[in-house]
């Protein structure tokens, strides 16, 4: 009987916030990091396009297992939007579909923005990973196929004009899960009667992590130049987030080291004493400042879900 292959990398675990460049897709960011960090495994928070920039926020070794809980978060945009041309992509990448020399007043574009605020109704971008039949959208677009994609509802918290041209107008929103900002600027061309697309776009938070926790991808190549091997990984690893800071939108709950053999091993354990919580969807529960593992409280107990090492 063969003997199971042993991973490849380091067991490293937890959060990366990457600034991600300009012309460098989600997936290569991903791959260009666990390369560096030698890390076993990693995965991204939400894709961001390939000309879009601004915050990835990758997950290395068990922090993968928290990736669904910031991919559900809030996240902040700011883009900008030409006028004029509406693109098959949406963004500069695409091939124009339909012109206009008509230019919308800002007081128009102002007016516009109630009406996309709140839970509105999208249909997303032709070049969109929504799968159609088992397949990718993008897919199919670069086939040449104009594929039905039905509306859905997605969540726009905040949209804000920070300042418009004759041309061109830049906008911030705060919006939920699934939201294609692109279809954003499609949208808005075709209600102002003007056409438009992405030009410029940049994701600035992704719930629960701030702006201020970027790292740019120059800042983490850099480090290469340090000849000695666990120095230049030392040096990496002051980058990493906790992997429990994914999870502060969640409930906490500290446990004894007893309690945290019992849930690495799987079981429940019960909740004693009057501040107890008594029912969460879901929680997450720490031992020393660990996290231990996610899952759910009822009937005077948690139970595991996820378990973490």
């Amino acid at each position: 009987m063969s003997k199971p292959k042993k991973p490849k990398g380091r067991p490293v675990s937890g959060w990366l916030i990457l600034d991600k460049p300009v012309d460098f897709g989600s997936t290569e960011a991903v791959s260009k990091i666990k390369w560096l960090f030698n890390a076993q495994k990693a995965g991204h928070a939400g894709t961001l396009d390939p000309l879009a920039s601004g915050m990835l926020p990758i997950a290395l070794g068990d922090a993968t297992k928290t990736v669904p809980y910031v991919m559900d978060g809030r996240k902040i945009y700011e883009f900008a939007v030409t006028w004029g041309e509406e693109r098959s992509t949406d963004d500069l990448e695409g091939e124009v579909t339909a012109t206009s020399d008509k230019r919308p007043a800002e007081q128009a574009i102002r007016d516009l923005l109630p009406s996309y605020t709140g839970t509105i109704t999208q249909v997303p971008p032709q070049f969109s990973a929504i799968k159609i039949a088992g397949e990718r959208a993008y897919d199919l677009a670069r086939d040449g196929e104009t594929v039905e994609i039905p509306s859905r509802e997605v969540e726009i918290f905040r949209l804000t004009l920070l300042g418009a041209t004759a041309d061109k107008a830049h906008f911030e929103v705060e919006c939920g899960k699934g939201t294609y900002v692109r279809a954003l600027a499609r949208d808005f061309g075709r209600e102002l009667g003007c056409y438009g697309h992405i030009s410029e776009l940049r994701r600035t938070f992704v719930a629960p992590f701030a702006e201020d926790r970027m790292v740019p991808l120059a800042d983490l190549v850099a480090l290469e130049k340090i000849e000695d091997r666990d120095e230049r990984l030392a040096a990496l690893d002051e980058y990493l987030i906790d992997t429990a800071e994914a999870l502060s939108n969640l409930p906490h709950l500290p446990v004894t080291d007893d309690q945290a053999h019992r849930l690495k091993m799987g079981n429940p354990v019960i909740l004693r004493g009057r501040d107890a919580p008594v029912a969460e969807t879901e929680a997450y529960a720490t031992a020393r400042g660990k996290l231990i593992a996610i899952g759910e409280i009822g009937q005077g107990e948690f139970r595991p879900k996820r378990v973490f090492g």
